[in-house]
């Protein structure tokens, strides 16, 4: 007894939605795990000058590097870290995501972190391992006010 063209057509095309919400779901989820680690770890902790949480963001193999007065700089994550002192978070100072892309277990992320003083603008590269989101490597530029 074989089932009619019309149902199987039917419910392959049910199939192919859900495996369509299932994807995009998942995509979903990634998003909300990246932007957690950078609003509640990496944003916070640079406003803050905590750097456990600076840290727990980043790999231990991440560098920051930036080009500014004409010199090139790539500075190691121990570095990075050993230039935040505690602090209390400064009045206008404030984090954004402006673009996020994921693509399986990596993904790209432009944010701002704005003071009253300058717009820092930072590429971060991530890659999800068997510990979840890390930020693998930064980019970085600033433009005073």
């Amino acid at each position: 007894n074989a089932m009619p063209e019309k149902m199987k057509k039917h419910l392959i095309l049910t199939l192919l939605i859900g495996l369509a919400i299932a994807r995009l779901q998942a995509q979903t989820d990634e998003k909300t795990q990246i932007e957690t680690l950078i609003k509640d770890f990496y944003f916070e902790g640079w406003m803050t000058g905590d750097t456990a949480k600076v840290g727990k963001a980043m790999h231990p193999t991440c560098h920051l590097k930036f080009f500014r007065d004409n010199v090139f700089t790539d500075i190691s994550r121990a570095d990075y870290l050993s230039r935040f002192k505690p602090k209390e978070k400064t009045a206008g100072t404030e984090g954004r995501i402006v673009l996020l892309d994921v693509t399986g277990n990596i993904a790209s992320a432009k944010c701002e972190l704005e003071t009253p003083k300058a717009l820092f603008t930072d590429y971060f590269n991530l890659i999800k391992t068997n510990e979840g989101w890390f930020i693998v490597d930064k980019i970085s530029t600033r433009v005073d006010k």
